[in-house]
This record gives C-alpha cells, sequence and structure tokens, in this order.
C-alpha cells in the first residue's frame, strides 16, 4: 500500500477520534455479532443469551481498536501508508488476543466452563484472531481504496479549477492596456493605479495554491477592476454598492464577482451610448450567501452577440459545482430591462479578522 508522500499528506486511516465514526463501527460491530450468533445451531432459548456474549465481546473489540487508533493518529500521520497498515493490523491482533484472553479467564471465575470449556481455550484465541484478521483486512483495503479514489477525484478538480480559473478575456486586457497608455500623457498619476490594479488583478488569477479567500478580499478586487473599468468608460459606468454588514469573513470562491462585474460591463453597459448602473449585493440567507449583479439590457440593436457571455457563466457554475456540489448555484433572473447573476455560496467556515 505505498502511496505517493507528501509533508502535509493524511492517511487514509478514517478518524476513529470522530464521534460519527465510533458510531458507525458500533453499528457494523453489531450487525457482526448477529451473524455469528445466527451460525452455530443453537436452542432459540440459548441464543439470545450467546448473541449477547458475542455482542460485548466484539464491542470491547471494536471500541478498544477505535481508542487505541485515536491515540495512534498523530504518530501514523507522519508515517508511510504501508507502516499504517501493519501498525493497525497489530493493533487489532493484540486487542483480540488480550480480550479473549480476558474472556476466557472471566469464564473460567463465573463458572462459566460450559460455554467455553478449558479444552477450546487454543482454539477459542485462534477462532477470534483469524475472524479479527480477516475482517481487518478487509477494512483496511477500503479504506486505503477509498483513500485513493478521494485524493484522484481533489486532484481532478483542483486541476480543472484551476484550468477555469486562469481563463481571462483577452479583450479585457487589451482595453486595459490601451486605457493605460491614454492616460499616460494626460494623467499619469492615474495611469499609475491603473497599472497596479491590473497587475493585483493578474496576481490573484494566477495563484493556484488558493482557490477560496474572504468576501472583503474579494470586493476589494472588484473595486480594483471597477476602478479600471470608470477610467475607460467614465462617467458612463455608475456603481451603486448594497452590502449587508458583518459577512466580510465569509469564505468565497476566488474571482467569482469579479467575473460578474465583468460581464455586466461587457454586455450590458459597453453597448449602451448613455452606459448604465450595475447594483452589487451581498446578503446572508440562513446558511447561505447571496451575491448579486444587476445590470440594465440594451436595445436588441445594441446587445452583443458573443458567446463569451454564456461561456463566463458556464465557468462559474462549473467552478462552483466543484468547490460546493449542489450546494452552490448561479441563478440568472432576467427581465426587459434588467439582467440579474445571483451567486449563492454555502457558508462553510468563517476566519476572524487579522
Amino acid at each position: 500500500m505505498s502511496g505517493i508522500h507528501h509533508d502535509n499528506r493524511m492517511i487514509f486511516l478514517p478518524d476513529f477520534c470522530n464521534v460519527r465514526m465510533v458510531f458507525i463501527v458500533v453499528i457494523l460491530a453489531q450487525l457482526l455479532s448477529f451473524i455469528l450468533a445466527l451460525g452455530p445451531q443453537v436452542p432459540s432459548g440459548e441464543r439470545w443469551f450467546q448473541l449477547s456474549l458475542i455482542s460485548l465481546f466484539i464491542q470491547w473489540v471494536a471500541l478498544t481498536d477505535c481508542a487505541l487508533l485515536c491515540l495512534l493518529r498523530p504518530y501514523l500521520q507522519r508515517a508511510s501508508d504501508t507502516i499504517v497498515a501493519l501498525a493497525s493490523m497489530m493493533v487489532v491482533v493484540v486487542v483480540t488476543l488480550v480480550i479473549s484472553e480476558i474472556s476466557f479467564i472471566i469464564s473460567r471465575e463465573f463458572a462459566m466452563e460450559s460455554l467455553l470449556p478449558s479444552s477450546w481455550h487454543s482454539e477459542f484465541l485462534l477462532r477470534n484472531l483469524a475472524i479479527s484478521v480477516i475482517i481487518a483486512a478487509i477494512a483496511l483495503r477500503y479504506f486505503y481504496v477509498q483513500n485513493q479514489l478521494r485524493q484522484s477525484i481533489e486532484a481532478r478538480a483542483q486541476a480543472r479549477i484551476q484550468a477555469l480559473q486562469a481563463r481571462i478575456r483577452p479583450h479585457f486586457l487589451f482595453n486595459s492596456m490601451n486605457t493605460i497608455a491614454s492616460l499616460t500623457r494626460t494623467e499619469p498619476a492615474l495611469a499609475e493605479e491603473i497599472v497596479e490594479d491590473l497587475a493585483d488583478l493578474f496576481r490573484v488569477s494566477l495563484q493556484t495554491d488558493e482557490q477560496e479567500v474572504r468576501l472583503s478580499d474579494e470586493l476589494q478586487l472588484c473595486q480594483r477592476y471597477l476602478h479600471i473599468e470608470q477610467a475607460r468608460l467614465d462617467s458612463r459606468l455608475q456603481i451603486d454598492w448594497s452590502l449587508q454588514n458583518g459577512n466580510d469573513t465569509i469564505k468565497v470562491p476566488a474571482l467569482s464577482l469579479q467575473p460578474l462585474l465583468e460581464n455586466a460591463i461587457y454586455h450590458g453597459i459597453e453597448p449602451r451610448v448613455d452606459g448604465g448602473v450595475i447594483h452589487i449585493g451581498s446578503q446572508v440567507d440562513g446558511d447561505r450567501l447571496c451575491l448579486s449583479v444587476r445590470n440594465p439590457i440594451p436595445p436588441p440593436s445594441a446587445r452583443s452577440t458573443h458567446s463569451s457571455h454564456h461561456m463566463a457563466l458556464q465557468n462559474i457554475r462549473d467552478r462552483l459545482a466543484v468547490l460546493y456540489g449542489d450546494q452552490g448555484d448561479l441563478r440568472i433572473e432576467r427581465d426587459d430591462n434588467q439582467f440579474t447573476a445571483k451567486l449563492i455560496i454555502p457558508i462553510q467556515r468563517q476566519e476572524s479578522p487579522s
């Protein structure tokens, strides 16, 4: 079970310190107890008593294994997959032998020799050991395969996010460079600001190590982008902010709101001779954050026919699906005068402001 190792890799064993995982182990142990109790042909009256003893024994073994693997987890996290598997198997073997021996001694002390005759000592130990080893081997193999599958899915998702995030619309770069060139002689200070804003935009777009950022960081990036566009479009572009307070630390996908603003300017503001207003809003609804961008729809004769409109929206949908599954969404609302795009993002974790 050797694999590729990294300093921050996770071991393939599940977290047996987790209450949910312990509960699953208890349920599976009880199902095994039923199976073993149904095997021997014994009178129905004795079967329930036998089931109770088998259940007690298996739960002892299972819970002790969980406790030891929980305690060993910090040490196993630095070991190879092979060492983790061997250590886990050793824990199961030792715990099974110790509890089997204790059970056999208790049966002698409480005069239950009819259940475990002295002649069954070796057979009892070997039988329990064989069952434990077989089940542990199956479980370890299952955990390993599941971990490999999860890592493969995460790797593909990461690569897909990076590919989607790396798409930068060329016309924006060209327009920005033209704006900078036109401002260089007339307003050099403003041209310098635009260069800095553009550099920040590209720095974020080229980052691959952080797929989520704080909402405040995404909004700051959007302000830099809008600063560039307002220098180009002047009074034709107006912005109306309607942001709910207290949401700055909520995590959102990096470069998720900025493409919607770019889309609104490219398809809603630029085609209009008199420009228009873009409304930007944020609101928390239960355990979800809703970010909205609303822009005017130009008359049919001036509307853009570029397919990039739909590509940009599909790009965002794909990124939300990779990051949040069906919990994230991009909703589109449209009427005769307004086009609204709403980002629905689950609130998964928050950070304290630094």
